[in-house]
């Protein structure tokens, strides 16, 4: 059987999404390829969030197209999957809320088992396997919470601030993750307000001011030599959050 083609790039041409009077996200065309961390910072307030659901599909653009390699994101399904600030962890085991999420996009029962112990491995929480979800700790639901987005093996995996208000040593073993499904071939694209998260995992940088793409560069590039004034100030901490 032939593998299917890539899903990528992800095309956003001119999307601009607006609510309560406001535009949060304002006219960002761009083009998402494959292989490099894409990360996408900026100041509270900026349109992180809402971009990244945008290109999810969880929300419809105002005005503007998304397009995956020419589909829209109905036809994409399983091959991309996103895990949000707080994930909701179901009333069973870690390896069962794995399990059940498979089953809900048609996985085979008797395949179900080895996916879900594999994604756990790769998190580094197979020895949890049979723990409470409920009972993990933050960082560790947040470890299973990526796990259960990529059992299904997608293509692209979105995290929105995965580490959001957890303690150094859980923010290093879900960087850790990361790096691993990284290494397995999904592409990353993720948000973050922590700077020296975003040294350590981006290829390259998405640098969101109030709504806008105001500079996109290699990460390296971005931190050393920012090519506008804006990103120059908010690496430094001095740009005020919106």
């Amino acid at each position: 059987m032939r593998a299917p083609s890539s899903i990528l790039p992800l095309a956003l041409v001119e999307v601009t999404f607006a609510a309560g009077g406001r535009t949060i996200v304002d006219a960002i065309t761009c083009e998402i390829g494959p292989s490099a961390r894409t990360v996408i910072v900026g100041p509270n307030g900026a349109g992180k969030s809402v971009l990244m659901r945008l290109c999810h599909g969880l929300l419809a653009p105002t005005t503007g197209r998304i397009e995956w390699r020419g589909a829209g994101a109905s036809a994409v399904g399983r091959r991309q999957a996103m895990v949000f600030q707080r994930p909701v962890m179901l009333r069973r085991s870690a390896q069962a809320n794995i399990e059940y999420a498979l089953a809900l996009h048609g996985v085979p029962r008797r395949d179900r088992w080895a996916l879900a112990r594999d994604a756990l491995g790769r998190v580094g929480l197979g020895h949890l396997a049979e723990r409470p979800a409920r009972v993990l700790s933050g960082g560790e639901q947040q470890r299973l919470a990526i796990a259960r987005a990529w059992a299904l093996r997608p293509e692209v995996l979105f995290l929105d601030e995965p580490t959001a208000s957890l303690d150094p040593t859980a923010t290093r073993e879900i960087e850790a993750a990361i790096d691993a499904i990284h290494a397995s071939g999904t592409k990353i694209v993720m948000t973050t307000h922590n700077l020296g998260q975003a040294r350590r995992l981006a290829d390259e940088i998405l640098f969101l001011h109030q709504g806008r793409l105001v500079e996109r560069a290699p990460a390296i590039r971005f931190f050393t030599s920012p090519a506008t004034a804006e990103a120059a100030a908010f690496i430094k901490g001095e740009l005020p959050w919106t």
